[in-house]
């Protein structure tokens, strides 16, 4: 039997699209060179992994400010992730079309991630 699970940050738009990141990131690392493993693949990786634990432990803390904190953690994570894009692009890792197409999806979920800090701000000020 399947026991059902009770909503939590999975569900999330934002920590689904980050999630998605996360593994995109990982594939993309595992064809670096190996020299690269506890430089750049590692820090792209943590970046990539920071992103979906801060939405999920800022959940987890059940008042909104210190979830709007952990939330803007990973909007830093996902910043730094892009940065980490363009040095993997500048040292001939991956190419500028797929480099363009993860900062984009980078972008587009830092949007998102904005939105729900508006929307943690919104409901902090009305049950205050």
């Amino acid at each position: 039997m399947v026991e059902k699970r009770f909503g939590d940050f999975r569900d999330l738009e934002v920590w689904q699209r980050c999630k998605g990141i996360r593994r995109k990131i990982w594939n993309l690392c595992k064809k670096f060179p190996v020299e690269e493993k506890f430089r750049l693949s590692d820090q792209m990786i943590r970046s990539s992994r920071s992103s979906t634990a801060c939405i999920a432990e800022g959940y987890g803390r059940f008042h909104y400010q210190e979830n709007i904190q952990f939330c803007r953690q990973s909007r830093g994570s996902l910043y730094e992730l892009i940065d980490h894009l363009d040095v993997a692009e500048e040292c001939g890792y991956i190419d500028d079309k797929k480099t363009e197409s993860l900062i984009d999806e980078t972008k587009t979920t830092i949007r998102i991630l904005n939105g729900y800090i508006k929307y943690l701000k919104t409901r902090k000020e009305t049950e205050t």
